[in-house]
């Protein structure tokens, strides 16, 4: 009975390593899991402005922060040495406020600039990019990092 034990602690600790980081498989994670979890709720709860941004401002920018911090981290398949070596919850954290405190500028630059700028009226949709851009890429900037430090980790 024992050697049966081993061997189940083996086979378990090989079915939790992780797959190899993938980009496309990232982003369209990045973008499918954002999109289905805030359309459902939107569809579920009658809020059909939340239906329709679940599956363009959110998980839009969850899958191009992705791409983008995805590409970055991999740096052409090399990371960068301090990327590997800073704690993963420093630079998780230095990426999400940076990704997250662009899109707040961007968010908020849409909502004001474009009504005042342009001929595009001040809409609910364009006021709700201010809270939808930075939190979705805060996720996907959160995800991605943690998976790609995670498979770099254990490929070095």
């Amino acid at each position: 009975m024992p050697a049966t034990k081993g061997r189940t602690n083996r086979n378990r600790t090989a079915s939790r390593q992780s797959r190899p980081f993938t980009l496309w498989r990232e982003v369209l994670t990045a973008y499918v899991a954002p999109a289905l979890t805030a359309g459902v709720a939107g569809v579920a709860t009658g809020q059909q402005d939340l239906a329709v941004a679940a599956c363009t401002s959110i998980a839009g920018t969850s899958a191009l922060v992705a791409f983008l911090i995805g590409t970055w981290l991999r740096n052409g398949g090399q990371p960068r040495r301090w990327t590997t070596t800073t704690p993963r919850v420093a630079l998780t954290t230095a990426l999400v406020i940076t990704a997250a405190g662009a899109a707040a500028l961007l968010g908020w630059f849409t909502a004001q600039w474009l009504p005042a700028h342009t001929s595009i009226p001040a809409t609910p949709w364009l006021e709700r990019l201010r809270i939808d851009l930075p939190v979705s890429a805060a996720l996907a900037t959160t995800i991605v990092t943690l998976r790609w430090r995670t498979t770099t980790t254990s490929a070095t």
